[in-house]
């Protein structure tokens, strides 16, 4: 049978370009291509660089929702319903959240993973006999994780080709992160078929994405081991303990870490445990900093505004630390109670949230009450500091001690930060993954 998989196109942030967009394929979706594509005609759109082709009927429609999507993707299910077509939503909003979902919205929901749903869904489909709603058991080893398609990519529409994913989830329950809800678990792959997934890609240079690359530390170092001999560079995203394990440390940079995405929240002890973030100690944050950068690895910073412990300050004094610390980049987010979420609930029952309005839920709108400011002031001072730190002044009062990673570090901030509008132009004229490309000669990565 004929099956079509869809990602709608998400809403963008006022800082951000049509870059974002292209940056990386959809991994999940590509995951279901390989479950199913030996057995049926499988076909991807992705709105966010493609049009969605509504003449033709295909037998089911999978579509991978987002929070912010969810609008979006109720109008491509209506579409292709009135033609027929079997709808079945999926994702993480839809694994989060699925008693939120319109009753009326989709034929089939799809919750937990792809693993343990579609292969029964394709079943019950051929037999006729669908059911509304399926779910997924936990899977309990790593190695049933499914490698995504590569091959199936168009690799010129996106910046970044080459991302792999080491593991599921993560093992902390920060109170505004999906991973608080009941129906996510953290669960790190079969090492070999993640060695299997860094050849399919087809580049040394490597994007794990994952919630925590170092959320087992004991599978992380063996990993690191595994893979010294392939000569990489890659990037991850980690919790901040992993700055307080030397060796740990010491295994990524010899195995060619670039840069580490730490989610550091907030400077403020009172914003941080006020969401459970248990692993962060903001006393702790300068000697973490001080770690990873004796070693070369640069820092993307993400910090979340609009904590009950923030107030209007927080903004400047944010600022200034990220300065005196010589952050390399920063990723700002205004607080976003996700649906299914515990910061959401708890919200929800202190009359605090302020629209139903999902498309605002992508962190650079202020849906709720804040406790410490007004939501203009949050709003404004979200626009403020992302200015302020991507100014020339402070590009240059934050480049790094360590000359090997300057090029790396003014390629960023640059041409995707300041510049951004300029790159993605030319992106357009040349193609995604070539500028990627040239922006990793660049910095002297390859």
């Amino acid at each position: 049978m004929f099956i079509k998989l869809i990602q709608p196109k998400m809403h963008r942030r006022p800082m951000d370009t049509d870059i974002k967009l292209h940056m990386a394929p959809p991994l999940g979706l590509l995951t279901i291509v390989n479950l199913v594509r030996n057995e049926h005609r499988v076909q991807l759109e992705n709105e966010n660089i493609q049009q969605i082709h509504y003449d033709d009927a295909p037998d089911i429609v999978g579509i991978s929702v987002t929070v912010d999507t969810l609008p979006r993707a109720i109008e491509i299910a209506r579409r292709f319903r009135e033609k027929g077509s079997i709808v079945v939503a999926g994702g993480i909003h839809v694994t989060t959240a699925y008693d939120t979902i319109p009753a009326d919205a989709f034929d089939v929901l799809c919750i937990g993973a792809a693993e343990g749903t579609w292969p029964e869904i394709i079943k019950d489909f051929l037999d006729n006999n669908l059911k509304p709603v399926y779910r997924c058991p936990k899977l309990q080893e790593g190695n049933l994780i499914v490698s995504p398609a590569y091959d199936f990519l168009k690799k010129g529409e996106y910046l970044y080709c080459h991302v792999v994913h080491t593991s599921r989830g993560c093992p902390f329950r920060c109170d505004f992160c999906y991973n608080s809800a009941k129906a996510h678990q953290y669960l790190n792959r079969d090492i070999q078929d993640v060695l299997a997934d860094i050849r399919a890609v087809h580049s040394r240079h490597i994007m794990f994405i994952d919630d925590n690359f170092a959320g087992n530390p004991i599978w992380t170092k063996q990993f690191l081991k595994e893979i010294m001999p392939m000569r990489l560079k890659w990037r991850a995203a980690v919790s901040i303990n992993a700055a307080f394990d030397d060796e740990l440390l010491d295994l990524m940079k010899k195995s060619g870490c670039q840069s580490l995405f730490i989610g550091f929240e907030s400077i403020n002890p009172d914003s941080v445990s006020g969401v459970h973030k248990v692993q962060n100690h903001t006393q702790e944050y300068e000697k973490a900093i001080r770690a990873i950068h004796e070693r070369g690895i640069m820092i993307n910073a993400s910090f979340v505004f609009g904590l009950d412990g923030d107030t209007p300050e927080v903004f400047k004094s944010t600022l200034d630390w990220i300065v005196k610390n010589k952050i390399e980049t920063v990723t700002s987010h205004i607080l976003t109670p996700y649906p299914g979420t515990a910061l959401y609930d708890r919200m929800k029952s202190e009359g605090r949230i302020l629209t139903d309005d999902l498309t605002l839920y992508n962190t650079a709108h202020v849906v709720y009450q804040p406790r410490g400011m007004t939501r203009q002031e949050l709003y404004q001072g979200y626009h403020w500091i992302y200015k302020e730190i991507y100014s020339l002044k402070n590009i240059w009062r934050r480049r790094p001690e360590s000359k090997g990673i300057r090029a790396a570090y003014f390629t960023f901030n640059l041409l995707y930060r300041k510049y951004g509008k300029f790159t993605d132009m030319l992106c357009h004229l040349i193609s995604y993954e070539k500028i990627g490309a040239i922006a990793e000669r660049i910095a002297k990565s390859v």
